[in-house]
Order: structure tokens, then sequence, then C-alpha cells
């Protein structure tokens, strides 16, 4: 994208991001992503990290949209939230034994708790090989070399996004070519290009935009309210279109596959915040059976859902989505803290003030979630339990 046209689309929709808009957010993502990622593995040096890093410091931006008073503080506000959340990062891994891993690894833990040894050390080197590379460029220059290639090869574009001029990035990138073998200015175009985000990126990070970025039951309660909306139009809001069928069984599969998608997604991305920094492989196999565990809650209460859509049972149908969104938040307040507590006395070590901070904020998102999550799925609901009636 060219600067002048990412600059325009951060203006054009922005505003209403700010209002919640999360289309319009995922738009700026799409134009952001790539020289997000590059800041972030130009400090981590590991391509997941990055990624997961950028996802976060999206998430975190959407969080606090409304803080901004103009467009033009938007990307030098996200390039200091990422690169405050890649050094975090790093503190956190002097004090962290390092366990490569995904959340499609989830399952295989779960069924075969043993290493698969191959596999592993493939990627440990794959990503030696990175930290590697990375490591052989100048440390001024990484950010500007690793933008430059994920961004079509324009100065001005890495001008734009890291706050420079164009003479000076051009200034700077003449200066780290002629410093560095032809072989590698070639290895590192290649490997940036290879590596850069896609609309998969962008589509994950929108997905999350429903999950609050401090606690996974706040962000899967914002994804029951967001769901009520669809529940109150798709599963209980069809009666006038029912014409003597099933009020409540009309449309019912598409509202239960919407929340059954928005509860699982909560769950897995409450989870992958921490599985690739976990500290070891106690702690990995315990949130494996922590997503497992969330997701076959989501199945049971969805699964209830549409046996009360059967049955044309309001009350039971309220009772189900209620109880999706108390048991994630209970295992979210319960479980959750109890996986993570060494890496709490960790953090605490580190810093008991900061650490304290920390779960208190936790603590609040959580519940703040939990309740919101059940006033607006009470609203939605009670507003389908209108739609219905006054239909017959």
């Amino acid at each position: 994208m060219k600067p002048e046209a990412l600059l325009s689309l951060i203006e054009l929709h922005l505003p209403a991001a700010q209002k919640g808009d999360q289309e319009a957010f995922g738009q700026i993502v799409a134009g952001c992503q790539s020289g997000i990622t590059a800041i972030a593995l130009a400090i981590v040096r590991d391509i997941q990290a990055s990624e997961d890093i950028a996802q976060e410091a999206f998430l975190n931006a959407w969080t606090h949209l409304r803080r901004l008073r103009s467009s033009s503080s938007f990307l030098p506000w996200l390039r200091q939230i990422t690169r405050n959340l890649a050094r975090d990062h790093l503190r956190r891994r002097k004090t962290e034994r390092r366990f490569d891993g995904d959340m499609d690894d989830i399952l295989r833990v779960v069924a075969d708790p043993s290493p698969d040894v191959p596999d592993r050390l493939s990627r440990q080197d794959e990503e030696q090989v990175v930290a590697d590379l990375i490591d052989e460029l100048p440390e001024e220059t990484r950010e500007i070399l690793l933008i430059y290639y994920r961004e079509g090869q324009s100065s001005k574009q890495v001008a734009d996004l890291l706050g420079m001029s164009d003479a000076a990035v051009r200034k700077r990138l003449q200066r780290a070519r002629d410093s560095l073998r032809n072989d590698l200015v070639a290895r590192l175009g290649d490997f940036a290009r290879a590596t850069a985000p896609t609309a998969a990126f962008t589509a994950l990070v929108v997905a999350g935009l429903m999950v609050s970025p401090s606690a996974a039951a706040a962000g899967i309660a914002a994804g029951g309210a967001a769901a009520s909306k669809g529940i109150s139009k798709m599963l209980f809001g069809a009666g006038a279109a029912s014409k003597g069928a099933s009020k409540l069984l009309v449309g019912a599969a598409g509202g239960i596959v919407f929340a059954l998608i928005a509860g699982i997604a909560g769950v897995l991305f409450g989870v992958r915040r921490y599985w690739g920094t976990a500290i070891d492989e106690q702690e990995k196999r315990q949130l494996a059976w922590y997503a497992v565990t969330g997701i076959a809650v989501v199945f049971l209460f969805t699964g209830l859902m549409g046996w009360a859509a059967h049955l044309d049972s309001m009350s039971w149908a309220t009772a189900a989505f209620f109880g999706l969104i108390v048991a994630i938040g209970a295992m979210n307040l319960t479980w959750m803290p109890h996986i993570l507590r060494r890496r709490h006395a960790q953090e605490a070590a580190i810093s008991r003030v900061a650490a304290a901070m920390a779960r208190r904020e936790e603590r609040k998102q959580a519940w703040l979630g939990i309740v919101l999550g059940l006033l607006f799925g009470g609203i939605g609901l009670a507003a389908a339990s209108w739609m219905l009636h006054s239909t017959v």
C-alpha cells in the first residue's frame, strides 16, 4: 500500500473504529500489519512471537482507541505499543525457559503428552536461522530493512511508518547495503516477503476484538454480548417469518453456530496469549487441558441452546446462554490463575507492585466482562422475547 493510501485509510476508518466498528478497525489492521509485525520481529527475532506481539498491540490499541485525538497520532502510538510489548517479551524471556508451540499443538499435547522431538528440533533449527539472520543486520537498521522489504521496497512507506524523513531512511538503507554482503541482502528480502502476515492475520485480530486483552472470560462475555444480538435476530427473532412453523427453531442453526464460534474463539484466544511463553511442559499441558475443557463447555451450552430452541423454550435458552458466560468466566477466575501461579510468582519476584496491579486488573476485567455479558445478553434475550410475542 502506498504511503498516502495508508494515511488516508487510517483517517477514513479511525472515526468509525473509535465508535466500535470492528470492520473499520480491520481495514486499519490490514494496512498496518506488515510494518507492525516487522517492528516486533526486529526486536524479538522470532516470527511467531512477533505476530503474537503485533496482535496484542492491535488489540491493546482497540481497547484504548478512544484516547486518540487525531488520526496522525495513530501510527506513532501503535509503534510505541508494539515496541513496549516486544521489550516486555524479551524481559520475560530472561526468567522463563522457552518452549516452542502454537495453538495448533494443543490437541496433540493432550492426546499425546510425549514430545515430538523431530518436529521440535526442526522448529528450533528454523527459528535459529531466523535469529542468526536478523543478528547479522546492523541493530539501528533492523526495523528499516525488514519493513522496507515487507512494504514493497518503498522508502517513503518506511518513513511514514517510523515517523522519519524519506531522506533519513534512504541514507540508512544505503549504509546498511554497503555494510552487508549481497547474498545476505538477497536472503533478507526473500525472508521478509515470505514471512509477511497474510489476510489470516487480519482475520485473527478482528476475531479477537470481541475478546478482552486482559482476560479470557471478559472476552467470552464480550463475545457472548455480541452473540446475543445475533441470537436475538437469528435464533429468537424469526417468529414473523415462521408462518406457523416453530418460531424458535427457524434460524436456530445460524444463531447457535454464531455463539459456538464466539465461544471457541474466546477460549482459544485467551489461552494463546500464554501458550507461546509457557514456562515449562507442565504449564503448557495445563493450558492445553484448559482449552479442551473450555471448548467442551462451549459445545455443551450451545447444545443446550439448540435443545431449548427445539422445545420452543425461551427460559431454557436464556439459562443456557447465561450458563455459558458464567462457566467460562468461572474457569478464568479460578482455574487459569492456578495454571499461571508459578509465572505470576516470577513476575512478583521482579516487581511485586506491578504484579499485584496486573492481577487486580485481570480480575477486574474478568468480572466486568461477565457482568456486561450477562447484562447485554439479558437485554438481547428480553428484546428477542418481546419480538417473539409481538408476532403471535
